[in-house]
């Protein structure tokens, strides 16, 4: 009976360990890695972890399982991770695998990962877990072993004028610190001398400071160029220091901030906008001007290299790379601008608030693209003094501002259009005197009491060339509604009007009128002497005038040059041989007549043409508007320059006379050169 028991009980016993064993075989060991796979590749480290053995979980807490996965995988810009298991044994314990992740360094593709299950009782029930160690983040990997990430510096584009001087370049700044340590000795007496020197604030020393808790650490202040002069006097102060740091550098100063811009860090609102990936949080990026126009060209796209680190006793002894992209640098920009010309139109601006543009007529290059006041783009890589602030503050002027992107109100400079469409249509005869008598005129009553005005009375009967001369509005206001509204827009397209110009950096659309309607005849009489809503760029103004120096034609203006890069015709025969003659004539006697407007820029010499124009800038007739005044001008033999400049606020200082002595001075020292 006894025996009977005793195997009954060892029947039953051998069922029990059966049926526990057949419940724990239901899931296998590739079943459970299964459950650990996909909270690795959704990054689930805490759910990871509660899959590991009791041995695991005493090798490393959660806290820094957590730690270690996040830290790495978010170092090293881990993403869209795909573990892949490979055919395994049902019944073997080792899991082989692979990983693919995208990284920094592009895409990684890891093989010879093996996970180890063990079975384990956990709840009265067996399940497999994991058994971990540092092999599973990398198979090479053992626990001192650190994963780093180092950037391999790509350089960014650099800029160059059409004969090789740098505009936009990587050079050397110097970072001037403090050691704490040394410059604790006196401290308040050190901070008012750097202060001084360096014409900042006290509080931005004193702050920077506070931010320490490293004595031994260089705290850094601000930047400067390798030519600052007061570099000498810093180190006279003990505890400054200074490194030499890689930095944008500008050459040109103050005349080329607006065109060429800065760089600067890239904002968070702008990684998130980036579509590419092509930025990280270490990126800078371009900032106003060309360093924004031409970022795709210039930015530089920095290598990476992943690896780990081998420690042993503390010091790295071997590294083995995971995954490495090699930098590239940027593409070099050539200009087709001329610097000296660029800085001489700033030099003659001499602050004015107003804008400029030179080009070449032949070739259409661009040759000076000038906004002033402008700014030194260093001042965005080194530091703005206090005083250079305050000087700014009460000026009042916005000299970010780039104004020669902008489009204006031509005044009489666009009397050249009107004559050109007015030739072209028939519509006067150049030869032809018209009687115009007194400073007013009206068509007639159904103007109320709205009249076209004229600068001078002296002549009463006025021909095509006496009206450019004497600069009549009556004339021009006569020819634009001789032309019509409808005809006088049709045939502004031909120059270029509500029309792109076909130029790499953006430059607002010229305008006849507003939504491109002439809808009254006061508006048409207006439009013809170049108010109303007609509104030219500087760049366009210039383009315009080519043609009658280039048979006709406007080329398409280039600001990039290089090899690949050929003169073409952007508008072609805009101007006929025969009007091109008589209006050229005629605007050289704008220079060459004593009587003419533009008599001050005549160079004994050198025979230019050319055009005055004062814009009167306001909201109704009543009104005493601000002026703008305008010089457009180029030479006639062998031409090789055509200079368009604006001014803002030249009323009480002889309106378009105040720009003429400038734009002079400019053609005279670029043809004599």
């Amino acid at each position: 009976m006894k025996r009977i028991k005793v195997k009954l009980l060892l029947i039953s016993l051998i069922l029990i360990t059966i049926l526990v064993f057949t419940a724990c075989d239901k899931q296998t060991a590739s079943e459970a890695f299964n459950t650990y796979e996909v909270k690795w590749e959704d990054k689930d480290y805490e759910a990871m972890y509660e899959i590991l053995s009791k041995d695991s979980k005493k090798y490393i807490s959660k806290e820094d399982f957590i730690d270690r996965y996040k830290n790495i995988y978010d170092g090293i810009g881990a993403k869209d991770i795909n573990i892949s298991v490979n055919e395994n044994d049902e019944d073997s314990e080792e899991i082989k695998f692979d990983i693919s992740m995208n990284t920094l360094a592009g895409k990684v593709e890891i093989e010879a990962y093996e996970a180890k299950m063990v079975k384990e009782k956990i709840d009265d029930e067996y399940i497999w877990l994991v058994e971990w160690d540092e092999s599973l983040i990398f198979p090479q990997m053992s626990k001192e072993d650190k994963v780093r990430v180092d950037t391999l510096d790509a350089k960014r584009g650099e800029i160059y004028d059409k004969f090789g001087n740098g505009l936009a370049i990587n050079g050397t700044r110097y970072n001037i610190g403090i050691y704490p340590k040394l410059f604790e000795n006196q401290k308040q007496n050190n901070i008012s001398k750097m202060s001084q020197i360096l014409d900042i604030d006290e509080e931005r020393i004193k702050t920077a400071l506070e931010k320490n808790t490293n004595p031994e650490y260089f705290v850094p202040i601000v930047k400067i160029s390798v030519d600052n002069t007061i570099l000498s006097e810093l180190l006279e102060i003990e505890g400054v220091k200074y490194q030499e740091i890689n930095e944008r550098i500008y050459p040109g100063g103050e005349a080329f901030g607006a065109l060429i811009g800065y760089i600067r860090p890239i904002t968070k609102e702008e990684l998130e906008k980036d579509e590419e990936n092509f930025y990280n949080n270490r990126s800078v990026i371009g900032k106003l001007g060309l360093e924004t126009v031409y970022e795709k060209t210039l930015r530089a796209n920095d290598g990476k290299e992943i690896y780990i680190s081998k420690i042993s006793d503390g010091e790295e002894i071997d590294k083995i790379i995971i995954a490495k992209t090699r930098p590239e640098d940027g593409e070099d920009l050539k200009l087709a601008i001329d610097s000296s010309l660029q800085e001489k139109i700033y030099e003659e601006m001499d602050g004015e608030v107003g804008a400029s543009s030179a080009i070449d007529p032949k070739s259409g290059e661009v040759l000076a693209m000038v906004s002033s006041p402008s700014f030194d783009s260093n001042i965005f890589s080194t530091y703005l003094s206090d005083s250079e602030a305050q000087k700014f503050d009460e000026e009042n002027i916005d000299r970010l501002q780039n104004r020669f992107n902008d489009v204006y109100s031509p005044g009489s400079t666009f009397k050249l259009v009107t004559a050109a469409i007015a030739l072209d249509e028939g519509s006067i005869d150049p030869s032809e005197k018209i009687s115009i008598n007194g400073k007013s005129w009206q068509k007639d009553k159904s103007w109320g009491d709205y009249k076209v005005n004229r600068v001078s009375q002296k002549l009463s009967n006025v021909d095509l060339n006496d009206a450019f001369v004497y600069s009549d509005n009556i004339y021009f206001a006569m020819a634009a509604i001789k032309i019509g509204a409808q005809d006088f827009l049709d045939s502004s397209k031909k120059f270029g009007f509500n029309e792109e110009l076909p130029v790499s950096y953006p430059i607002e659309k010229s305008q006849i009128a507003n939504k491109n309607q002439i809808d009254s005849e006061v508006l048409l009489a207006n439009t013809g002497y170049g108010q109303g809503q007609v509104l030219v760029s500087p760049l366009h103004l210039s383009l315009i005038y080519s043609s009658l120096v280039n048979n006709g034609d406007i080329m398409k203006p280039t600001l990039e040059i290089d090899e690949t890069i050929k003169s073409e015709i952007w508008k072609e025969d805009i101007i006929s041989d025969q009007n091109k003659d008589i209006l050229l004539d005629s605007l050289t006697n704008v220079i060459e007549d004593e009587n003419g407007t533009g008599k001050e820029a005549k160079i004994n010499g050198i025979k230019l043409a050319g055009k005055t124009g004062t814009a009167e800038l306001k909201s109704s007739k009543d009104e005493k508007g601000k002026e703008n005044g305008w010089f457009v001008a180029m030479n006639v033999d062998e031409p090789k320059l055509v200079i368009s400049m604006m001014i803002e606020g030249v009323e009480g200082r002889g309106g378009s006379h105040f720009v003429v002595p400038k734009v002079k001075n400019i053609i005279e020292e670029y043809l004599k050169k």
